[in-house]
């Protein structure tokens, strides 16, 4: 950024295009420069005058300790913000393409208000006091002229309506920093059901799916398996136990071999059986846990005593309230848990007190 004319201006390079009949720039703004150009609104503002939502506090420090910590090798996409001042492009050339190339000049009077990027500006005015080189490199800022409160209000609905967060099991799949995902595109290499049946983009499954697990819930129940957080590190001898443990698992599911050799619909098992179904599969991750603190040698043996269990869904008796509620599936994690303990039981493992206090509460 240069001063330009007076001292009264800014002055950036940058592209000229538009959108919906209206005037729009691209310009690429130094992360320094970033909390003295935009504002926002103020959490106290009543929200039917605001542009913008209230800032969530909680997300600030985690995408800048992404930034920090990722300083040579981070993605940050534009901040969409509008000016509520008279702006002068100009351009690099009069004719050809240079006509859209040029000189952008906003008045340091002008309030320039974010429509999108709120919480990207707030974590980098924290990262760059952290880590002052993030100073020097830039983030792209698409530029518009405020026509009033309206049109803001109207820019931010606009903004945030078509945006679709992806899947878990894509994120999981595409995150290369996340040491859970990377265990979890491990195990769909290194566990032979997994390779086949494993649903890599969606964390649900169709109907006419020949899948049968989503990656986002083996990462979940292998990061249960290894009672390991949402960050923690994950040893290359882990990531080796566990697809042991999963491989050890399935080689006592019938049905699952059955449907890696496409023997038996997965449609068939997914509406008959609570064993195809991610409740089941974090239980499996859960009482696994266990399995090992609990018998670190000979585990695999005990694993044989899964082909003792009816998986079926009709038998309401066994499931009805743990992987069931009213005849459906259920996540909730009290319901992983409560499977989870009756596949500690036909282990032969101990319940922890927690553990016992909801088989109590099960059978009242």
């Amino acid at each position: 950024m240069q001063s330009r004319k007076s001292e009264f201006s800014h002055t950036f390079p940058a592209v000229r295009g538009v959108q919906a009949g209206r005037p729009c720039y691209i310009a690429m703004c130094p992360m320094r420069l970033v909390p003295k150009l935009f504002v926002f609104d103020e959490d106290e503002v009543p929200p039917e005058i605001r542009a913008q939502r209230t800032i969530n506090h909680a997300r600030i420090p985690e995408i800048a300790n992404y930034l920090v910590t990722n300083a040579s090798n981070y993605t940050l996409s534009a901040i969409t913000a509008s000016i509520n001042a008279t702006v002068h492009f100009e351009p690099a050339a009069d004719t050809g393409s240079a006509v859209n190339l040029g000189l952008l000049s906003i008045p340091m009077d002008a309030q320039i208000l974010i429509n999108d990027g709120q919480h990207r500006r707030a974590a980098i005015e924290r990262a760059v006091k952290e880590y002052s080189e993030l100073g020097h490199d830039s983030i792209p800022v698409l530029f518009f002229i405020d026509d009033g409160l309206s049109r803001s209000q109207q820019m931010f609905a606009d903004l945030n309506k078509h945006a679709v967060r992806p899947s878990d099991s894509l994120s999981t799949l595409y995150d290369q920093r996340d040491p859970s995902s990377a265990l979890a595109r491990y195990l769909v290499d290194n566990v032979t059901c997994f390779k086949r049946l494993t649903e890599m983009e969606r964390s649900s499954i169709s109907n006419r799916s020949l899948k049968l697990f989503t990656l986002s819930s083996i990462k979940l129940a292998s990061r249960s398996l290894l009672k390991k957080g949402p960050k923690d590190q994950i040893s290359e001898s882990e990531m080796a136990l566990a697809a042991h443990f999963w491989n050890t698992v399935a080689s006592f599911m019938n049905d699952w071999q059955e449907a890696y050799q496409r023997n038996i619909s997965t449609a068939e098992l997914r509406q008959n059986f609570v064993h195809s179904h991610g409740v089941t599969l974090h239980a499996l991750g859960c009482a696994g846990a266990n399995l090992l603190e609990q018998y670190p040698a000979g585990w695999e043996n005990r694993l044989s005593l899964l082909e003792t269990i009816d998986w079926s869904r009709s038998n309401t008796e066994i499931w009805e309230g743990r992987a069931l509620q009213h005849g459906r599936l259920s996540k909730a994690r009290t319901h992983v848990a409560l499977t989870a303990n009756y596949i500690r039981l036909v282990l032969g493992l101990a319940l922890s007190d927690a553990d016992q206090a909801l088989e109590e509460q099960l059978t009242q």
